[in-house]
């Protein structure tokens, strides 16, 4: 008798563990194919493949079931849908539950930099601009994804990842060659104008007579200079409404920093030739010679041109245009509030907009004055005017590049299922419906879908922009950056001392590229001591007279005509 009791209770916990297991199949099968032919029925891949994909990531997380993650980002639309929709979608293929944060971008920069100072884990992954790379190769607490993936991550690495179709790989790869940061998200600063004011026949004859040009896409800064002052001092009104010929923004917070480093100088001309950054000089001035991965100096005494005459007539341009063409009060403005702006329908043109900020500029919205009656922008973007320094070879703007980041100070274990949620977020099973509402683009294949072919009317040369080689012309800051977080917070400190008259911008250039030195070589003594930088931190050029540098070929360049004759181009021919 008891032995048949035995039986019947084996029998009857074994049907119980069989049935629970069945539901848990159904179950995740069900969610799977919810997700496939819902949300991500929008993808370059064919619902056998999707499937097939989202199979993967379930069997791949199963040890890691029932755990919750914390990943960060800052605040663009492309990270609000991971928050959104993404999370959700992963928690119920997997099992695995992820508090998505969305803070400021400042915020998330010094999340970084405590994980790195502190060596404990805040979040399990990141997703930081690639404007880190520099950091995160020589500093040793990034995980080196290329080891990652052949490696101790091997076992929960997408094999339909494809790196071959991701664009931007360039951008998170360090001086050694390898992969530290997978790129997420990706958006360039592009030069923005309302083409149906350009287009008016009364305006483009008005600007004719005054300037003896054409009214068309600026190809200097000269002539971006003269349509700013036209639109602003001669226009004035554009059906009943005041008008203003350019947009910016000045409050002295971090966005300020960005709005510098983000290649404001080398749109200028202040870098040297090279892509994706100049060498042996950069964007921000920082001298790091060709074969080498020691910065030498940010001051044109040490060879580098942060305070060069590029630098300074970068910084006063964007103070003068800002005080004189700018609608009032865009100067106590940050970024996140004076680029979404532009829908207002009140500014002719922007020399630096970021195309994250595409989306809440396309579509009917009572609130979006730049579209027309069907939804279509009266905008476009097209490439950066160059400045006076500007040279042939040289970067011409700069691309976002927000990368997924995994620290060595996480667990493995965490990091493993993080690894997972990251790739999920880029998967050709998602990768086309992300980038359909954020419009950030990290893959070819996302990139050149029949779907963006029938939406590039709608987008304002967005994917034209991104389908040429010209994507190539923008890129982040660079390798010669050594430790983004601790130099980055100069930048918008000193810079707000220009937006409050306190110092000239050629006051203020000096002792930005004086406090960068300062700080760069207390990064070499630690190189030298510890080893902090992995042997490629700071060594510093002994300083010497400008003249020695200013006469060389080269940044850091000599002063030059820096009012040209003014150059447009049709917008037709804009990209050619």
């Amino acid at each position: 008798m008891i032995n048949k009791l035995k039986t019947i209770f084996t029998i009857a916990v074994w049907f119980s563990i069989v049935t629970v297991s069945s539901v848990f199949a159904d179950g995740h099968m069900a969610a799977i194919k919810k997700w496939s032919n819902g949300e991500f029925s929008l993808s370059t891949l064919s619902a056998k493949e999707r499937e097939k994909e989202l199979k993967w990531f379930h069997e791949a997380a199963k040890p890691f079931a029932g755990m919750t993650l914390k990943v960060v980002s800052e605040g663009i639309p492309t990270h609000v849908y991971e928050f959104k929709t993404l999370t959700k979608a992963f928690e119920d293929i997997t099992g695995i539950k992820v508090q998505h944060q969305i803070i400021g971008e400042g915020d998330v920069v010094m999340a970084v930099q405590t994980q790195m100072q502190t060596n404990v884990s805040i979040y399990d992954a990141y997703v930081n601009d690639s404007d880190l790379i520099g950091t995160h190769a020589r500093m040793q607490q990034a995980v080196n994804l290329t080891d990652w993936m052949a490696g101790e991550g091997k076992d929960v690495t997408l094999p339909t990842l494809d790196l071959d179709d991701f664009i931007g790989l360039q951008f998170t790869t360090g001086p050694d060659g390898n992969l530290y940061q997978l790129p997420d998200q990706q958006f360039a600063n592009l030069y923005w104008f309302r083409k149906d004011w350009f287009d008016r026949p009364e305006i483009k004859k008005q600007f004719k007579a005054k300037y003896g040009y054409e009214l068309g896409v600026p190809v200097n800064w000269s002539a971006y200079e003269d349509i700013a002052k036209f639109f602003s001092e001669d226009v004035k009104k554009i059906d009943g409404v005041n008008i203003y010929g350019h947009m910016d923004y000045g409050k002295r917070a971090p966005d300020l920093g960005w709005r510098m480093t983000d290649a404001w100088l080398s749109m200028a001309g202040g870098g040297s030739k090279g892509l994706p950054n100049g060498v042996p000089v950069d964007e921000w001035g920082i001298r790091m010679e060709a074969g080498t991965c020691n910065p030498v100096g940010a001051n044109v005494s040490r060879g580098g041109a942060t305070n060069g005459p590029a630098a300074v007539y970068a910084i006063r341009k964007w103070d003068e245009w800002l005080r004189a063409y700018a609608p009032p009060g865009a100067a106590a403005m940050d970024f996140y509030q004076s680029l979404p702006s532009l829908s207002s329908g009140n500014v002719a043109q922007q020399i630096f907009w970021y195309t994250a900020f595409t989306a809440s500029l396309v579509g009917k919205n009572p609130n979006n004055k730049v579209v027309d009656a069907n939804g279509m922008p009266l905008w476009r973007m097209g490439p950066s005017p160059k400045g006076p320094y500007w040279e042939e070879g040289m970067k011409l703007g700069y691309q976002d590049v927000g990368s997924w980041t995994l620290f060595k100070s996480t667990d493995v274990e965490r990091r493993k299922a993080a690894w997972l949620y990251a790739q999920f977020a880029v998967s050709k099973t998602v990768s086309l419906k992300k980038a359909d509402v954020g419009l950030t683009f990290v893959r070819k294949s996302t990139l050149n879908d029949k779907h963006f072919t029938k939406r590039a009317p709608e987008l304002g040369g967005l994917i034209e922009f991104y389908r040429s080689d010209n994507r190539n012309v923008w890129s982040p800051t660079g390798i010669n950056v050594p430790d983004y977080p601790k130099l980055a917070q100069l930048w918008w400190q000193h810079i707000g001392e220009v937006n409050s008259g306190t110092f000239t911008p050629q006051q203020t250039m000096d002792r930005l590229a004086d406090e960068m030195d300062l700080v760069m070589s207390r990064m070499e003594a630690a190189d030298k001591a510890s080893n902090a930088y992995g042997g490629c931190g700071p060594r510093l050029n002994k300083p010497r007279e400008t003249s020695y540098w200013l006469n060389k070929a080269g940044s850091p360049k000599a002063k030059v005509n820096e009012k040209p004759q003014g150059k447009t181009v049709a917008y037709k021919d804009a990209w050619k």
